[in-house]
């Protein structure tokens, strides 16, 4: 833990750099698997999954079987557990809903979105450490309330080759079609290329290791859209003199058991609450399962002293982190003036653990300071909105000469014909219909 007191604004950006992560040659690893998956589809698969995994595999689709198996080995406790999430999880998704409204931009010139699924979407899930199940919840939900055709999900197997139950009781609650056993950078390229076994998607989601990121930014390149860029977890806490300290300790350790690599923060007004965190994270640290790896994530703590709220929301809006904790007394005030952030948790009650879990939010989020221009997954991550727009001949007599004005000034002049076409046919019909009517009058 680096406890600064009072920098000054000239230091902000230095203290509030993140572990840096030599990827260059890990870089040319995820390429030379990705290659191979796209060559050689599921015979790569089984490869990488024997040697990173050391589960030999036959076929990788998980079987209705095994998925009634898991069934009956996850407790009622965490099926209900899960229901509860589940539900609060969609009751929050589900509020997101579009619905497109006709706009008249000009007389005769009406214009409208549509909100449109994605069709395949395919979500990775880490095994690793920590069987993510929370995290099947926190992508299939939404998918399944968008309108995605089809869902797929891959996961790391266990050495015996099965999926951890837990994950495909989740995955059978949400709603996914097709779940696959593989993970890392080989199950990230089957999704992106596909494979004889498993299908090609239009998008990837899901958290992963350093390697499941880089791999997921080289397919976006050219071959499949992904959720977003995102490194290891962060969370910033921002107390005062007021502050829980216990409850403060405990937050920041939430996240730090995460992985080594993640980092978290603490900023405060208070000398003597910084001090009793402090205390409070070294007795809390001893008990913990993952005590070896949250004391790794320690060593890139920060624990900042500064003058006033205003520098403490300053501080943090700077540093953008993927969670947000404002465990203070004016908590409201402070939320209004969040400005980056993933997802944000007000006042001392509001653990980060509750948006990991079952408060409803979406625990996918933006990572390494890119909160500044990503949201966290949500409803509209899964879908596209698809423009439509249509002119009468009122519409053309509104806007054409505007168009082909400012198509013939940038030099475009198939786009000025496209609408010089439609103007005189509307103006010959106009003076077709004018032209008897100054004959008759002549007549009379």
């Amino acid at each position: 833990m680096h406890i600064i007191k009072y920098p000054p604004k000239s230091e902000w950006s230095r203290i509030l750099k993140r572990p840096h992560l030599d990827v260059s040659q890990l870089n040319e690893t995820v390429n030379e698997i990705l290659s191979d998956v796209k060559s050689r589809g599921d015979e790569a698969v089984r490869h990488y999954e024997a040697l990173f995994d050391q589960a030999d595999l036959g076929d990788l689709t998980v079987s209705d079987e095994e998925i009634d198996e898991a069934m009956s080995m996850v407790s009622t406790d965490l099926k209900e557990a899960l229901e509860l999430a589940y539900h609060n999880i969609s009751k929050f998704h589900e509020s997101q809903l579009f619905h497109g409204k006709m706009v008249e931009t000009a007389q005769g010139v009406v214009c409208w979105q549509k909100s449109v699924a994605i069709e395949k979407v395919g979500l990775y899930i880490p095994g690793g450490t920590a069987p993510l199940f929370s995290t099947v919840l926190m992508l299939a939900t939404p998918a399944k309330i968008a309108g995605c055709k089809d869902i797929v999900l891959c996961t790391p197997p266990n050495h015996d080759g099965k999926i951890h139950p837990a994950i495909l009781v989740a995955a059978h609650i949400a709603g996914v079609d097709r779940i696959f056993k593989a993970g890392g950078v080989q199950a990230i390229g089957a999704m992106a290329y596909g494979t004889q076994t498993i299908p090609k998607v239009y998008k990837i989601f899901g958290p992963g290791n350093q390697y499941v990121m880089a791999a997921k930014q080289q397919v976006s390149l050219h071959d499949v859209a992904i959720d977003m860029p995102a490194g290891p977890s962060e969370v910033c806490v921002i107390a005062d003199e007021g502050s829980n300290a216990e409850f403060v300790a405990a937050d920041l350790l939430s996240q730090a058991e995460h992985g080594s690599d993640s980092q978290v923060m603490l900023i405060s007004t208070s000398d003597n609450l910084i001090t009793e965190v402090r205390s409070q994270v070294e007795r809390q640290l001893e008990n913990l399962p993952r005590r070896e790896i949250a004391s790794d994530a320690l060593k890139n703590s920060k624990f900042v002293l500064v003058h006033d709220m205003d520098e403490a929301m300053r501080l943090s809006n700077e540093y953008a982190p993927e969670h947000l904790i404002l465990s203070t007394g004016n908590f409201e005030e402070m939320a209004d003036k969040v400005v980056n952030a993933g997802s944000v948790f007000m006042g001392k009650w509001s653990c980060e653990s509750a948006g990991d879990y079952a408060s409803g939010t979406n625990h996918t989020l933006p990572t390494h300071q890119y909160a500044l221009a990503y949201s966290g997954v949500n409803l509209d991550s899964y879908c596209r909105k698809i423009t439509f727009q249509q002119l009468s001949e009122n519409g053309v007599s509104s806007i054409g000469n505007a168009v082909v004005r400012m198509a013939e000034d940038e030099g475009l002049e198939a786009h000025a014909h496209a609408m010089r076409i439609r103007l005189k046919k509307v103006d010959d019909k106009k003076e077709s219909i004018i032209s008897p009517l100054n004959h008759k009058v002549r007549k009379g």
